[in-house]
């Protein structure tokens, strides 16, 4: 089929060849590269088991905490970040080039809950310590609490009753509030602005006390009903606007995290990452190339050619599709130069067996293609079910090489029965073969 078609082949292999030169053209700027070749951060965050909502397992609190989690992580614009479970409750963050870890766990690691609750009109004396101006104890009664302000001098007596939650916002937004303060915008859901309209409603000339985490950062008097709109006052600069808007408009983490481990990544060590792994795959594949030259001489140079064709298609298939390369995806491409020479090895292999039978250099190319076919596709199937087990139940570095693998055999299969066949297709008369 091959040879009858031999045109229709050598064509569609220089289309493939100059679309993959133009997508892998400048590769640096079409290729992800993960935390352990650009440095970045990499945090590891424990859900609170024993703070976890009544009805709540921790199956889906770490699953919507991820979820929560990704959506802010998107907001700063970190390119291909990892998000993932590990373990039972443990969730691990890796942000490649990203090189400011503080901001980063202030946006991720932030519990965010957002509550609406009524200042209390009782005297705050009667139930603090006058010494140390703490709550006492034995005098706080069960619907009470005492919370500090953003400013931890800043103390408020607060009703327990929850009469609102950050469940009802719909947007925020960093705005510019009286006398130039910055302050954060908020917008409800509609449901939310029935519930707030009669909330406000109910308790004008009282304090309402915006609290974000246990601290009030607002508690402005109701003058009058308020629908759907607010702002939360705490005498803020624009970026912790920014942020406390962007950790809003997100969601609330279900549970409180707690960071348990982080590391930060240099770029220097990643430019290391790099090198090292440059000249390991130069190196492999220049060894493969010259062994092949060596002992299968003229055919050993159209196996190289193969070789080098199923490189620049996984380049390329891996910059089209914004993949990220890690060290074991480096791995996975050293691992896959190695084994795209092995349909040629065994086609040669048959091709020799054929010779020595007596046959034509023509009628031994066509049953050493013949007969080796169904052993490249079983050997190359048996690789791509292993790289498709370890990408569907595999994580990270896992998944980027079982990437780099899978699509490695994949190409190296065309490349070893199309590609070089067609180039063999090229010589009109077989009357010597170099094998």
């Amino acid at each position: 089929m091959i040879a009858q078609y031999r045109d229709f082949w050598l064509g569609l292999v220089g289309v493939l060849t100059a679309l993959a030169i133009w997508a892998v053209w400048p590769l640096e700027k079409k290729l992800n590269l993960g935390l352990d070749l650009q440095g970045g951060v990499h945090l590891v965050y424990e859900v609170k088991k024993d703070q976890l909502p009544a009805g709540t397992t921790m199956l889906d609190a770490v699953d919507r905490a991820i979820e929560i989690m990704r959506n802010r992580v998107d907001a700063l614009g970190v390119a291909e970040p990892v998000i993932q479970r590990q373990g039972e409750g443990w969730i691990v963050i890796q942000l490649p080039g990203m090189r400011d870890p503080q901001k980063a766990k202030d946006l991720i690691g932030t519990t965010a809950l957002l509550e609406f609750k009524l200042v209390s009109e009782k005297p705050m004396d009667d139930y603090t310590n006058s010494r140390t101006g703490e709550a006492d104890p034995k005098k706080m009664p069960a619907d009470l609490e005492l919370l500090t302000g953003k400013d931890p001098t800043e103390r408020y007596l607060i009703e327990k009753t929850q009469l609102m939650t950050g469940a009802a916002l719909a947007d925020a937004n960093p705005t510019t509030g009286e006398l130039s303060s910055v302050v954060v915008s908020f917008k409800m859901t509609p449901e939310g602005s029935r519930l707030f309209s009669d909330l406000t409603a109910r308790h004008i000339g009282r304090r309402l006390a915006i609290i974000l985490d246990g601290k009030v950062f607002s508690a402005p008097v109701i003058r009058s009903r308020i629908s759907g709109h607010g702002q939360i006052e705490g005498r803020f600069t624009w970026e912790e606007a920014r942020n406390l808007a962007l950790i809003l408009r997100a969601g609330a983490l279900p549970a409180p995290v707690q960071l348990i481990n982080e590391e930060v990544v240099g770029p220097s060590l990643g430019r290391d990452s790099i090198e090292r792994g440059l000249k390991s795959c130069l190196v492999g594949t220049g060894l493969v190339l010259a062994w092949m030259a060596f002992y299968y001489r003229l055919s050993g140079v159209i196996a190289d050619v193969a070789l080098l064709l199923n490189f620049l298609f996984l380049l390329a298939l891996m910059a089209v599709n914004r993949a990220t390369l890690t060290l074991p995806g480096i791995a996975g491409i050293v691992l896959t130069m190695g084994m795209s020479v092995d349909g040629n090895v065994l086609i040669f292999e048959r091709i020799r067996e054929e010779l020595k039978s007596g046959k034509t250099v023509r009628a031994a190319i066509d049953a050493g293609y013949q007969r080796a076919l169904r052993t490249i596709i079983d050997s190359h199937v048996t690789t791509l079910i292993t790289a498709g087990i370890l990408f569907y139940f595999g994580s990270g570095p896992i998944r980027g090489f079982a990437f780099t693998l899978f699509w490695g055999v994949t190409i190296s299969l065309f490349t070893a029965i199309v590609v070089s066949r067609a180039i063999f297709e090229m010589r009109k008369q077989y009357e010597s073969l170099s094998i």
